[in-house]
């Protein structure tokens, strides 16, 4: 199997597990999908965390402070109120809340960048797993449902509209997405044999980036921490140098070795008298 190591950024990268035989297209939408998947699962964690400790959200044209609420605010036997206003206050039970919790940490272990360096391909199957766990845990803390407004119902359901927010750049619908490898963009028909050749044991760096938004940023030439190494060794080698443009160059003048008498001086017996300090 090729392994493709999908980079967009130090923090948004994967790795993926294909065949040489597979086409540039196949390749591209299901390596979108499991990158729109990822973002999914730190989306639910964000929301899934506040839903925990402050209960569902509330109606968008509702939320609000509960204290600067005119109408009295519903309290149940877990109300932690929420300071942005968006949800409830009305939490789960605390030990419950926990497990829910757990669970999100784990699905977005599963899709962590760390599995890069760890060597451990995503696929769609385990993420996809990841995401159903969480929609279990969910349903422990909140048996009677989520309201269809709330984020955290979204984006298990995959109908979030992330139009207008921070995380609209996240997402790489299928249908626009474009492979690149080594600058230059993959033709959807080739396959990738005609790109890395036919051994299947091949490892690439590619990069996916929307339709018509040109190419991508290229890799440096060097890795981050190796040129953390190299700044700090010629940052030593230049306070070194810097050490000895300070000191005095005519400083050996004063050696013994250096005085032109001195060979003179030894054979007479006289030799330079050092005053007592």
């Amino acid at each position: 199997m090729v392994l493709l190591h999908m980079k967009r950024s130090d923090l948004d990268q994967f790795l993926f597990e294909t065949t040489v035989n597979s086409t540039v297209d196949e390749t591209t939408r299901q390596m979108a999908e499991v990158h729109n998947l990822r973002h999914r699962i730190e989306r639910l964690k964000a929301e899934g965390e506040e839903l925990a400790k402050h209960g569902p959200a509330k109606r968008p044209d509702q939320q609000g402070i509960d204290k600067y609420q005119e109408t009295p605010v519903e309290k149940g036997p877990h109300y932690s109120e929420d300071p942005t206003g968006r949800r409830t206050g009305n939490a789960c039970d605390p030990e419950v809340a926990k497990v829910l919790v757990k669970t999100l940490e784990e699905a977005v272990a599963v899709a962590h960048k760390d599995q890069v360096a760890k060597k451990v391909p995503l696929t769609l199957k385990a993420l996809q797993e990841a995401v159903d766990n969480v929609r279990g845990a969910v349903m422990i803390c909140y048996p009677m449902g989520l309201p269809e407004w709330d984020p955290v119902r979204l984006g298990l359901e995959g109908s979030e509209d992330l139009a207008g927010t921070s995380y609209a750049a996240d997402e790489l619908p299928t249908d626009v997405a474009t492979l690149w490898f080594a600058g230059k963009q993959m033709a959807p028909e080739k396959k990738l044999s005609d790109y890395l050749g036919r051994h299947e044991k091949t490892k690439a760096v590619v990069k996916l980036q929307k339709k018509g938004q040109g190419a991508p940023a290229r890799e440096p030439v060097v890795d981050q921490e190796t040129q953390k190494a190299m700044m700090a060794f010629y940052y030593k080698k230049q306070e070194e140098q810097k050490a000895l443009a300070e000191d005095d160059d005519d400083s050996y003048a004063n050696s013994s070795w250096a005085n032109p008498k001195s060979l003179k001086s030894h054979f007479a017996g006289v030799q330079s008298v050092r005053l007592p300090k």
